[in-house]
């Protein structure tokens, strides 16, 4: 396998998010993530900087590279023109290539954000459909949100949202040459491979963990991972 630091140098996200990071800490110190999570934005460049190996194979199969909310604050605040964000884009890219995301507890739920925003992406154009956000999936959108989903049909209308059907207007059905052209553009830049890559590490991590596992919500690994 190609060395991971030659792998990050050949991503134009790395090239332009590091430039000479002096560990200043001024990106810890802007980052929403810090305040909340054990994420240091500043620690990550020094490590990546270090080209080590050992430690960019530690960092590929830990936890903190998932912490990043990608606000791009960093971005803003750095002195030296450092994105530390971007390098966090490119880690996460190899981490799941590689298949060391499914090291940690974070890095696993990967494979909902894939099945979950990525099908619904290919599936209706949209990140998140309303239709998708199935109530039983989801308690965490309260009594109000299954009322919602339930009355949908009847409510965004009245919101000027074209519900799912052909023509102008928030929610509205994307038409399938539309659809096939961002199936296209998932194909060309190699995201289809890279699910196909996540579900292939996933179903492996499964089989370690003795887990059942499929492309429904109903198996063991899935309820793993979301624990």
């Amino acid at each position: 396998m190609q060395p991971v630091i030659e792998q990050m140098r050949a991503d134009i996200r790395f090239q332009e998010g590091l430039t000479a990071c002096m560990n200043c800490g001024v990106c810890t110190a802007i980052c929403p993530a810090a305040g909340y999570y054990d994420y240091d934005p500043r620690k990550i460049c020094q490590l990546v900087q270090t080209g080590d190996e050992d430690i960019l194979t530690e960092l590929l199969s830990g936890e903190e590279i998932w912490m990043c909310g990608q606000c791009l604050s960093c971005k803003t605040r750095c002195p030296r023109n450092n994105t530390p964000g971007y390098i966090i884009q490119v880690i996460r890219k190899i981490s799941q290539q590689t298949g060391l995301f499914v090291n940690s507890r974070l890095g696993r739920q990967q494979l909902l954000i894939k099945r979950k925003i990525g099908h619904s992406i290919l599936e209706t154009g949209y990140c998140v459909h309303p239709k998708l956000v199935n109530p039983e999936e989801h308690p965490e959108q309260g009594p109000v949100w299954n009322w919602v989903y339930e009355n949908g049909e009847s409510l965004f209308p009245q919101l000027g949202s074209n519900y799912y059907k052909p023509g102008e207007g928030g929610v509205r059905l994307i038409d399938e040459t539309s659809l096939d052209e961002l199936r296209n553009i998932f194909e060309e830049t190699g995201a289809v491979k890279l699910f196909e890559q996540i579900e292939k590490a996933s179903a492996s991590k499964a089989k370690e963990l003795n887990l059942s596992f499929s492309a429904d919500a109903d198996n063991e690994y899935m309820k793993f991972i979301q624990e």
